[in-house]
């Protein structure tokens, strides 16, 4: 029964979390001029799905909510890699931040790190994806990649502490 309670609760956070990263993506929307992106804090949300989901619900939360966020706001080509390269930021910043539990103490610190990860993956991600369809002007893109994955770091890190009052994360942070 516990199990049964447990994997429901977790599916619960996954489609909230997935909700949330649509949402965010959508609510603040600041194009980038010379580039097809815009700069949102979806991003926070992609970073504290991994950290607080785990690789598996996260990455899909991430995905998927951030994917759909494209899918509704007009950018279909960008569907599938976004649900790609924010689904692999999940992933990677559950392990980044998991790892270094036992390293460093300090949540913020943690945070920061992990979300230097989160930063370098989205400005790779979009730019070889660009530069598949673009050719060379994709790096043009790269310096408004990484203010959106600035953007998720700065967020995300500040509400780390907030999060972890709350008891459902606590064990977690």
């Amino acid at each position: 029964m516990e199990k049964s309670i447990t994997k429901t609760k977790s599916l619960v956070f996954a489609a909230l979390f997935a909700a949330l990263a649509c949402v965010a993506t959508m609510s603040l929307h600041i194009p980038t001029p010379g580039t097809s992106g815009y700069i949102h804090p979806g991003d926070a949300i992609v970073v504290l799905s991994g950290i607080l989901l785990g690789p598996i619900y996260g990455g899909l939360a991430a995905g998927l909510g951030s994917a759909l966020a494209d899918l509704l706001a007009g950018y279909m080509v960008y569907v599938p890699i976004t649900f790609f390269v924010k689904a692999v930021i999940a992933v990677v910043c559950y392990f980044v931040y998991h790892k270094l539990l036992g390293k460093v103490n300090h949540i913020v610190i943690k945070g920061i790190i992990t979300g230097c990860f989160s930063t370098v993956i989205v400005a790779a991600g979009y730019c070889f994806f660009e530069y598949y369809m673009y050719g060379s002007g994709a790096f043009a893109s790269v310096p408004a990649n990484l203010i959106q994955g600035l953007s998720g770091l700065i967020i995300s890190t500040i509400l780390l502490p907030l999060l972890k009052q709350v008891p459902d994360f606590k064990s977690v942070i």
